[in-house]
């Protein structure tokens, strides 16, 4: 990020938002990443209510801006690769900038929704979540409730979404490989090498979220195990 921001070569939206996208997993894995270091560690594994609502809360803005912003990267390579003449004067730093504002806007009513989700629900104790981080589907597992139609609201709310995303942006870069039989072999790979790392990203990100909020929910081991590929 300091090396994007300081070099006067690195000033292109694609490194703009590459900056945006390593501060935004940064600091999502570090509202967990320390707690599970810690629990690990140490036999005390509790944490509180508050804190297990600001890990909950923090962790779905930056996780749903960050599936936001990685659709305007799509965006982003569609125009330089599809339309390279236009390219400046469709991504401009005012656009640039916009379009993270809506990603983060998008993150935070997101987090907001899965939040007022939480707090109407009722714990009755004991309150022992079958995850090592807090999310809505172990918490739905300890409401003294019938959680059905929440669990239904989640599937529409982070499920929907992400599989939404992911078409969005795999048909983007189907557009964007068509468009590529009428390039020189040199212009094609330099595009494919982009796009090739920018997918390998989305799939490692959406792939498991896909996988773990189009589902009811479940007490099963391996949600845990592709857990993990979100955090870390």
């Amino acid at each position: 990020m300091i090396t994007i921001i300081f070099s006067p070569t690195l000033g292109s939206p694609m490194y703009f938002f590459l900056s945006c996208l390593s501060f935004i997993d940064t600091c999502y894995s570090s509202c967990m990443t320390p707690k599970l270091i810690a629990d690990s560690l140490y036999q005390g594994r509790a944490i509180s209510f508050e804190g297990c609502l600001v890990q909950f809360l923090v962790a779905h803005l930056l996780g749903g801006t960050e599936i936001i912003l990685l659709t305007f990267m799509a965006y982003d390579r569609y125009v330089a690769i599809c339309k390279p003449l236009h390219y400046t004067t469709v991504m401009t730093r005012h656009l640039c900038a916009l379009l993270v504002g809506v990603a983060w806007l998008g993150g935070f009513l997101h987090s907001l929704i899965q939040l007022l989700l939480v707090l109407q629900l009722p714990f009755c104790g004991p309150n022992v979540i079958n995850h090592f981080v807090c999310d809505l589907y172990p918490l739905l597992e300890v409401a003294c409730t019938n959680t059905y139609v929440i669990g239904v609201l989640v599937v529409a709310n982070s499920g929907v979404i992400c599989l939404l995303n992911f078409l969005m942006l795999a048909a983007s870069y189907a557009v964007i490989l068509r468009s590529l039989s009428c390039h020189g072999a040199e212009a094609r790979h330099k595009a494919l090498s982009t796009c090739g790392a920018h997918f390998t990203v989305v799939a490692l990100f959406f792939v498991p979220c896909i996988f773990i909020y189009m589902q009811p929910s479940s007490t099963l081991s391996i949600d845990k195990i592709v857990a993990v590929l979100i955090v870390f």
